[in-house]
């Protein structure tokens, strides 16, 4: 095996480790969707919009450095990340600067909770609990769920329902006296903020999928069982391809069963993308073949949340006290 190169401090924080064309599109995906429901019901609050995603991106982050910290601590010598090793052996990066740097992330998510507080009342609380245990265990704490190959489902919860939701609810808060009256607020909640993310989240989980496909080998010698290491990579490729059809068949579902204009299909667009993507993650599963396939992904998902929350921002209004009397949740 052909030695890694040596990167500097700053490579391998910002390439290997924030690695901002992974987490940064993951992370804002979902955030778009909340958005454009917001603003067709006109609830569009930039600022408290804005905290809520540097509050999520920075607990993604933390379970990013958790992910390859517990990597690190407990399998140093195997090479899922050849960088990341050869780093640690020259000293360029260390294990304590990198746990710091979880304790960071968390504690700098955790300073924006004061000022959403105030504005959601105790729902936030519960968001953002949800989102630091979901980042912190998969990969750490006493039941990391990624080794026992329940990544998949958190990660279309997550990504696909738990975010949209959140980002829609510190939107319509202040409107609402959510601060003081969070039960209220809740029941402002419109049904479609629970459906409309899903192939958002489908597209996301696909990003897990590759890193599964791509990392099955070093995952089985860890002792994860991943979907991909417990069924196989053909099975991978299938899940791969449902949720990537699933994502694509949404927008018309939206459009004849929610009420949606036909802007809701902006997303067919991204169609060529996904297509690209297909023909390269179904015929293969070498590292070197699918390691640029992850931003891509992610990409993806980035544009395709784009034109959707376009989509649904260009729907018809509807003025949201209807909300309570004919789509509430509660």
């Amino acid at each position: 095996m052909n030695t890694p190169l040596s990167l500097s401090s700053r490579e391998i924080w910002i390439k290997l480790l924030l690695y901002p064309s992974h987490t940064l599109p993951t992370a804002a995906a979902p955030v778009l969707v909340g958005i454009g429901l917001a603003v067709r019901d006109q609830m569009f609050t930039p600022l408290p919009v804005l905290i809520a995603f540097l509050g999520s991106w920075l607990i993604h982050l933390g379970g990013v450095f958790t992910d390859n910290y517990e990597l690190l601590r407990h399998h140093p010598d195997l090479p899922e990340h050849p960088e990341l090793i050869q780093a640690v052996h020259d000293g360029t990066l260390r294990l304590s600067t990198l746990r710091a740097a979880i304790f960071l992330c968390f504690g700098l998510a955790a300073l924006t909770g004061p000022y959403l507080l105030t504005i959601g009342g105790f729902p936030v609380l519960v968001i953002g609990t949800i989102g630091i245990l979901a980042s912190l265990c998969y990969a750490g704490g006493p039941w990391p769920y990624a080794r026992l190959g329940l990544a998949e489902p958190f990660f279309l919860i997550m990504f696909g329902v738990v975010a949209e939701v959140g980002t829609y609810y510190i939107q319509a808060a202040p409107h609402y006296g959510a601060a003081t009256d969070w039960r209220f607020a809740l029941q402002t909640l419109p049904m479609e903020i629970f459906v409309l993310g899903l192939p958002v989240g489908a597209l996301v989980t696909n990003v897990l999928i590759i890193d599964d496909i791509r990392d099955h080998t070093f995952d089985a010698q860890k002792g994860w069982r991943t979907g991909t290491v417990r069924f196989g990579v053909g099975w991978s490729r299938i899940r791969f391809s449902i949720l990537m059809a699933l994502s694509y068949i949404a927008p018309f579902f939206f459009w004849l069963k929610m009420d949606c204009s036909a802007w809701i299909l902006l997303p067919l667009c991204t169609l060529p993308m996904a297509y690209t993507l297909l023909q390269t993650v179904l015929p293969h599963d070498q590292p070197r073949d699918l390691r640029p396939m992850t931003p891509q992904a992610s990409r993806l998902s980035l544009l395709y949340s784009l034109l959707l929350a376009l989509g649904i921002a260009l729907s018809p209004t509807i003025n949201p006290i209807q909300y309570i009397q004919r789509h509430s949740c509660f």
